[in-house]
C-alpha cells in the first residue's frame, strides 16, 4: 500500500504569497541548506531581503543558495561550538530578523564541543548564545521554531545535560523544545523592561517532512516514525509557513504561531501547555542558560 503525503489547501490561509517586502531588510535563517529554513530562507530572499543562510556545512548551505533568487548569502555556524557562535555573530554589522530554525531530533546521545547533550546544545544553548550575541544590532524581531513535543518535554534544571539520569533521545528533544518556549517567554519579559520595539516570538510547523526523522538510531522505532510522517505530515512549504507568518505578521510578543488544529489547519496564534508558560522556570533556565554559555542579555 502506498501513502500519500497530505496537502493541506484552504482558500482562507495566509501563505508565503501574502508576504510583505522584505526589501532593503536582514534576515539571518539557522539551518537554512534543507527543510523549513530552506524554505524560510528562499520565501524571504524572494521577497527582498538580504538573507543570510547560517550553516554548519558550507557547501549544503551554497548549494541551496544555488535555488534560490535574490540577495543570498552563506556563512557558517556551527551552533554545537559556542567558539563558532562568537566567531559567525562578530562577523554581523547588523541584521533586522534572526530565525532560530536550526534543529536536531530524537538523535543518539552525543556531546556538543562545549560538553552539552546535543539537543539542548543545538536547539536551544546554541540558540540561546547566538541571540544574545546579536541582540543589540537586531532592529524588529527573534523568532524561534519550537515544536508540539514540547507537551512532551520535561525540563530538568538540576540536569539539562543528561549526566545522571538515563538518555532517552525523545524526552530529550522534547526538553529542548519546551526550553525554546520558556526562552522567548524570558526573553520576551526582559524585551518588556527596556526601551526597545524588539519582540520575542515562536512557532511551529505542525509534523512537516523534513530530514530530521528517523535518526534516533533505534532501528524500530525510526521505522515507527517514518511510516506515521508518509501518512500524515505535510510538506516543507507548510511548517515553514507558521515561520513566515510569526516574521512578518504584527504579532505580540511571546506569541506562539502553529497551525489551528495542531497538525493541520490555517495558521494563526495557537496554545501552549502550562509548563511552558512558567514563568519561573523560565527565568530560573535563563539563569543557567547563561552559566553554561557564557552571555548575558545585553540590553
Amino acid at each position: 500500500m502506498q501513502f500519500r503525503r497530505i496537502r493541506v489547501f484552504a482558500m482562507t490561509q495566509w501563505t508565503a504569497a501574502d508576504l510583505p517586502s522584505f526589501s532593503g531588510r536582514t534576515v539571518i535563517v539557522t539551518g537554512a541548506n534543507s527543510g523549513l529554513g530552506l524554505v524560510t530562507a528562499r520565501e524571504l530572499a524572494r521577497v527582498g531581503a538580504k538573507t543570510i543562510l547560517a550553516v554548519r556545512n558550507r557547501a549544503k548551505g551554497e548549494d541551496a543558495a544555488a535555488t534560490m533568487t535574490g540577495d543570498v548569502e552563506v556563512r557558517q555556524l556551527d551552533l554545537q561550538d559556542l567558539a563558532s557562535v562568537r566567531a559567525f555573530t562578530d562577523g554581523v554589522d547588523g541584521l533586522d530578523v534572526l530565525i532560530n530554525n536550526a534543529g536536531i531530533m530524537a538523535v543518539p546521545y552525543a556531546q556538543t564541543a562545549d560538553g552539552f547533550e546535543s539537543q539542548i546544545g543545538t536547539n536551544h544553548l546554541g540558540h540561546f548564545a547566538l541571540t544574545n550575541r546579536l541582540l543589540p544590532r537586531i532592529t524588529d524581531r527573534v523568532v524561534t521554531v519550537s515544536s508540539q513535543m514540547h507537551l512532551f518535554g520535561y525540563l530538568s534544571l538540576k540536569d539539562l545535560n543528561w549526566k545522571s539520569r538515563p538518555y532517552l533521545a525523545w524526552p530529550a528533544y522534547g526538553q529542548s523544545k519546551l526550553a525554546n518556549l520558556l526562552f522567548t517567554k524570558e526573553l520576551q519579559r526582559r524585551l518588556n523592561g527596556v526601551p526597545t520595539s524588539l519582540r520575542a516570538l515562536a512557532a511551529h510547523p505542525g509534523w512537516s517532512h523534513t530530514n530530521l526523522q528517523g535518526n534516533s538510531g533505534r532501528k524500530l522505532g525510526d521505522a515507527a516514525v517514518l511510516a506515521v510522517d508518509r501518512i500524515v505530515s505535510t510538506d516543507a512549504d507548510f511548517g515553514a509557513r507558521q515561520t513566515l507568518y510569526a516574521v512578518s505578521q504584527d504579532l505580540p510578543g511571546d506569541t506562539f504561531v502553529g497551525p489551528r488544529f495542531g497538525l493541520y489547519g490555517r495558521t494563526q496564534p495557537t496554545w501552549r501547555n502550562w509548563p511552558a508558560k512558567r514563568a519561573g522556570t523560565a527565568a530560573a533556565l535563563w539563569d543557567l542558560s547563561e552559566r553554561l554559555t557564557g552571555t548575558k542579555f545585553p540590553l
